[in-house]
């Protein structure tokens, strides 16, 4: 289920319905695999937007270092 999640998050073009299997193999259901999927998408969703729109992080975000971006892990640009 994190796999799935993971790649969706990071890759979402590189998904496939094979990717589906290991979810299948596991015992979940469609409806919970729509589910993984809707709250990923949500999440990547509500974060784009706030980028965005240039939303902060609050102070105990800032001092954790929970919302430090992973260069590693963006797609390549024309710019880069």
């Amino acid at each position: 289920m994190l796999n799935y999640a993971a790649k969706l998050t990071r890759t979402p073009w590189a998904m496939t319905a094979n990717d589906l299997h290991p979810l299948r193999e596991a015992g979940l259901t469609d409806t919970d695999i729509l589910d993984i999927n809707l709250v990923t998408a949500y999440f990547a969703y509500v974060n784009r937007v706030a980028d965005g729109l240039g939303v902060g992080i609050d102070n105990y975000a800032q001092e954790s270092g929970g919302n430090q971006p992973d260069a590693s892990q963006e797609p390549e640009t024309a710019a880069n």
